[in-house]
């Protein structure tokens, strides 16, 4: 497969609401397809929503932000990178859950990416709910752990919902810590606000040295010091961003399960991954995403927005 075949259709060639919808346009290559040792960068769904404790819905978001991100065009408008040209990328398709077993399809889910791993793949994921990129880390973590950079609303550092489970959205990264998944000194979160239940996320924060930078700090600091010392937190380790999308305000993304106000615009929400500098990014996820509680599609549009900035950055480090 030639670098000519790895490019998306163009909406010239193809208007953008007639074909089938790959993200971005972009070419299918199934996990066990022998050209995925082609593939630089992937681009995966985790269509699975079972760790939401209120509001369902993010196991819809991989369709819609495929659909969306098909008024993703070539090149970046801010930098005039055309990241399609320098690196191979393609549509890997989607984890196939097991809705009636979370441990179940989180073994899945962690198979999956394994198999991406393997083949020197750089995961970047559309979910489904928060606690998808645990087993993602499983596999992209396997040997080693890495820094994180986290956008979102809440610090999802909590030990147990109801009455001890320990699986959820809520739990992932108390999990991947004490998975020894994320070197909790190489992690930053940004943009935590809302009500809370208790400290306990808080305390466990800063028991292991992860860095929270709530929303008011956020905004009284700006986007580009903030972004820097997330970026000089990282360090120049292997890094794992993930981005929830009720990390930007719900006037601008109503469709997520858990939206607290007062957060970033959807420029801010660009903003930050543009300041993701010198991060050697080695998988990225956007999650979240609720179709259900925006009929709209915007939300989905900022969501693959987000996707093909995080994209640019991984191709500005140098994919494997």
């Amino acid at each position: 497969m030639s670098d000519v075949d790895f490019q998306p259709v163009s909406g010239f060639d193809l208007p953008r609401f007639a074909g089938i919808p790959t993200f971005m346009r972009l070419p299918h290559v199934g996990v066990d397809d022998p050209r995925l040792g082609d593939v630089q960068i992937g681009l995966v769904g985790v269509p699975w929503d079972s760790g939401t404790t209120n509001r369902p819905g993010p196991r819809h978001g991989p369709r819609q932000l495929r659909d969306l991100s098909t008024m993703i065009r070539a090149q970046n408008g801010i930098t005039g990178m055309r990241p399609f040209e320098a690196a191979r990328c393609a549509d890997l398709g989607d984890v196939p859950p097991n809705p009636a077993d979370l441990m179940d399809s989180m073994d899945r889910i962690t198979a999956f990416y394994r198999k991406l791993v393997a083949a020197g793949v750089i995961p970047l994921t559309a979910g489904g709910d928060h606690l998808s990129t645990l087993p993602i880390l499983r596999a992209v973590a396997g040997k080693a752990p890495v820094g994180m950079i986290h956008f979102d609303s809440h610090t999802d550092l909590f030990n147990g919902y109801f009455g001890g489970t320990k699986y959820t959205h809520g739990t992932p990264f108390r999990r991947a810590v004490e998975e020894g998944l994320l070197d909790p000194k190489r992690v930053c979160m940004v943009g935590i606000r809302g009500t809370t239940y208790d400290d306990e996320d808080r305390d466990f924060a800063d028991s292991v040295g992860i860095r929270v930078i709530p929303i008011d700090e956020f905004h009284a600091r700006g986007v580009e010091d903030v972004m820097r010392e997330a970026c000089d937190i990282a360090g120049d380790g292997d890094t794992y961003v993930s981005y929830d999308i009720d990390f930007v305000d719900p006037a601008f993304a109503p469709g997520t399960g858990t939206p607290e106000i007062g957060g970033p615009n959807s420029y801010q929400a660009i903003q930050v991954v543009q300041h993701l500098q010198e991060v050697r990014i080695v998988g990225a996820d956007v999650v979240e995403v609720s179709p259900p509680f925006d009929p709209s599609g915007n939300t989905a549009f900022l969501g693959a927005s987000i996707m093909f900035e995080l994209l640019c950055k991984i191709v500005e480090a140098g994919p494997k």
